[in-house]
Protein backbone atom coordinates (compact mmCIF):
# COMPACT_ATOMS: atom_id res chain seq x y z
CA UNK A 1 0.00 0.00 0.00
CA UNK A 2 0.85 3.71 -0.40
CA UNK A 3 0.98 6.33 1.82
CA UNK A 4 0.60 10.11 0.80
CA UNK A 5 1.34 12.94 2.61
CA UNK A 6 0.26 16.48 1.57
CA UNK A 7 1.84 19.65 2.69
CA UNK A 8 1.15 23.32 1.85
CA UNK A 9 -2.43 25.12 0.98
CA UNK A 10 -4.35 27.40 3.22
CA UNK A 11 -5.92 30.56 3.12
CA UNK A 12 -5.17 33.43 -0.07
CA UNK A 13 -6.57 36.32 -1.84
CA UNK A 14 -7.96 36.19 -5.06
CA UNK A 15 -5.32 36.39 -7.70
CA UNK A 16 -2.64 35.01 -5.13
CA UNK A 17 -0.25 31.45 -5.29
CA UNK A 18 -0.58 28.21 -3.22
CA UNK A 19 2.43 25.45 -3.57
CA UNK A 20 1.00 21.75 -2.87
CA UNK A 21 3.18 19.34 -1.98
CA UNK A 22 3.14 15.34 -1.78
CA UNK A 23 5.24 12.86 -0.84
CA UNK A 24 4.41 9.24 -1.48
CA UNK A 25 5.72 6.61 0.03
CA UNK A 26 5.55 2.67 -0.41
CA UNK A 27 5.23 0.21 -3.37
CA UNK A 28 7.12 1.63 -6.14
CA UNK A 29 5.40 -0.31 -8.54
CA UNK A 30 1.97 1.26 -7.70
CA UNK A 31 3.57 5.28 -7.65
CA UNK A 32 2.95 5.74 -11.56
CA UNK A 33 0.47 8.44 -12.45
CA UNK A 34 0.18 11.32 -9.48
CA UNK A 35 -2.23 13.87 -9.67
CA UNK A 36 -4.13 16.51 -7.71
CA UNK A 37 -8.14 16.02 -7.18
CA UNK A 38 -10.66 18.75 -5.53
CA UNK A 39 -13.53 18.57 -4.08
CA UNK A 40 -15.57 21.69 -3.33
CA UNK A 41 -18.53 21.87 -0.82
CA UNK A 42 -21.38 19.77 -2.49
CA UNK A 43 -19.75 18.62 -5.64
CA UNK A 44 -17.78 15.74 -6.74
CA UNK A 45 -14.31 15.28 -6.39
CA UNK A 46 -12.76 15.93 -9.74
CA UNK A 47 -9.44 15.56 -11.40
CA UNK A 48 -7.50 18.77 -11.30
CA UNK A 49 -4.29 18.16 -12.93
CA UNK A 50 -2.17 14.50 -13.34
CA UNK A 51 1.22 13.64 -14.32
CA UNK A 52 2.75 10.51 -15.43
CA UNK A 53 6.22 9.21 -14.75
CA UNK A 54 7.01 10.01 -18.71
CA UNK A 55 6.01 13.57 -17.69
CA UNK A 56 2.72 13.79 -19.65
CA UNK A 57 0.40 15.98 -17.84
CA UNK A 58 -3.50 16.76 -17.75
CA UNK A 59 -5.43 19.35 -16.22
CA UNK A 60 -8.98 20.41 -15.74
CA UNK A 61 -9.69 23.33 -18.53
CA UNK A 62 -10.78 25.55 -15.55
CA UNK A 63 -6.78 25.22 -14.54
CA UNK A 64 -5.43 25.29 -17.95
CA UNK A 65 -2.42 28.18 -17.70
CA UNK A 66 -2.85 28.83 -14.15
CA UNK A 67 -2.25 25.47 -12.68
CA UNK A 68 1.37 24.01 -13.10
CA UNK A 69 1.55 20.12 -12.03
CA UNK A 70 5.35 18.72 -11.65
CA UNK A 71 6.96 15.46 -10.36
CA UNK A 72 10.24 14.33 -8.55
CA UNK A 73 10.41 10.68 -9.54
CA UNK A 74 13.41 10.04 -7.56
CA UNK A 75 11.42 11.57 -4.30
CA UNK A 76 8.25 10.01 -5.16
CA UNK A 77 7.02 13.59 -5.32
CA UNK A 78 4.44 15.47 -6.89
CA UNK A 79 3.73 19.17 -6.50
CA UNK A 80 0.91 21.69 -8.15
CA UNK A 81 1.80 25.17 -8.21
CA UNK A 82 -1.38 27.36 -8.45
CA UNK A 83 -1.26 30.82 -9.54
CA UNK A 84 -3.95 33.48 -10.26
CA UNK A 85 -5.75 31.45 -7.94
CA UNK A 86 -10.20 32.44 -7.63
CA UNK A 87 -12.81 31.72 -5.69
CA UNK A 88 -14.01 28.99 -6.66
CA UNK A 89 -10.66 27.27 -6.56
CA UNK A 90 -11.38 26.40 -3.20
CA UNK A 91 -11.70 23.18 -2.09
CA UNK A 92 -10.50 20.39 -0.64
CA UNK A 93 -7.05 19.40 -2.46
CA UNK A 94 -6.31 15.12 -2.67
CA UNK A 95 -3.06 14.22 -3.68
CA UNK A 96 -3.59 10.87 -5.42
CA UNK A 97 -1.23 8.14 -7.34
CA UNK A 98 -1.54 4.84 -9.10
CA UNK A 99 0.06 2.35 -10.92
CA UNK A 100 -1.96 3.55 -14.16
CA UNK A 101 -3.26 6.54 -15.95
CA UNK A 102 -6.41 8.57 -14.07
CA UNK A 103 -8.90 6.81 -15.82
CA UNK A 104 -12.19 5.66 -14.29
CA UNK A 105 -12.01 2.66 -11.97
CA UNK A 106 -8.43 2.89 -12.06
CA UNK A 107 -6.57 2.14 -9.00
CA UNK A 108 -5.73 5.26 -7.04
CA UNK A 109 -3.93 5.84 -3.18
CA UNK A 110 -4.90 9.01 -1.23
CA UNK A 111 -3.07 11.78 0.47
CA UNK A 112 -5.56 13.13 3.95
CA UNK A 113 -6.50 16.30 2.39
CA UNK A 114 -5.85 20.26 2.41
CA UNK A 115 -8.08 22.88 2.67
CA UNK A 116 -7.21 25.08 0.28
CA UNK A 117 -9.68 28.83 0.70
CA UNK A 118 -9.32 31.82 -2.15
CA UNK A 119 -10.48 34.59 -0.38
CA UNK A 120 -12.87 37.25 -3.15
Amino acid sequence: QVQLVESGGGLVQAGGSLRLSCAASGSIFAINTMGWYRQAPGKQRVLVAAITRGSATTYEDSVKGRFTISRDNAKNAVYLQMNSLKPEDTAVYYCATGPGIFITGAIKYWGQGTQDTVAS
